[in-house]
């Protein structure tokens, strides 16, 4: 993994503490889908090149900001929610992978077979609010299910512990950015280097 500036890294510690994520479960050994040996190197150009999600925001933004999220995970929920006032700053590309349960992995690849990912995502979001479980998969998904199990292979093989992981490049100093767990808004702009939300 690039070595973060010693500024960077800081404020990464810093902004790191309270933040709340869902753990992964222990990676698979080699042969089972898993890696082993040494963790793939991170960078923006190596998650672009492999992970395939959807995308929020602005589609001609050049910032790119990965998040690696779970269906299942409530933090994930909050850092979508968390994002939001960011859209115009940024292309976000949401990455679904399945390390919570089986269900994680179904409504991915529900939510990536979906006519518009981002309803689907929002009504999601909502029904786990709402204690009702999430969105339910139907139809043939098994395309959509390979996109999660191969995106959770690249989870595994950078060695990320926790979702949501959020991979970018800070807008301001280009520094690899590479923080786990959610955050509030005002957070969340701080570690992309984007300009805070007004408030109302």
């Amino acid at each position: 993994m690039k070595k973060l500036s010693r500024k960077t890294f800081l404020l990464t510690a810093l902004l790191g503490l309270g933040l709340a994520a869902c753990k992964d479960a222990p990676a698979p050994a080699a042969g089972a889908g898993g890696s082993s040996g040494a963790p793939a190197t991170v960078s923006v150009a190596a998650v672009a090149a492999e992970a395939k999600g959807f995308t929020v925001g602005s589609e001609m933004s050049v910032r790119r900001v990965f998040v690696f999220f779970d269906p299942q995970c409530p933090h994930c929920a909050a850092l979508w929610q968390a994002a939001k006032p960011l859209k115009p700053q940024a292309r976000f590309v949401w990455v679904p992978v399945g390390i919570i349960n089986a269900t994680s992995a179904a409504q991915g690849a529900a939510i990536l077979g979906a006519p518009d990912p981002v309803a689907a995502m929002d009504a999601h979001e909502a029904s786990l609010t709402a204690k009702q479980g999430g969105i339910s998969a139907q139809g043939d998904l098994e395309a959509q299910r390979a996109v999660v199990a191969a995106n959770t292979q690249l989870f595994n093989r950078f060695r990320f512990s926790s979702v949501p992981t959020v991979v970018a490049n800070h807008a301001q100093t280009g520094a690899l950015v590479v923080q786990e767990g959610s955050m509030p808004t005002a957070t969340l702009a701080a570690v992309l280097g984007l300009q805070p939300p007004a408030t109302p």
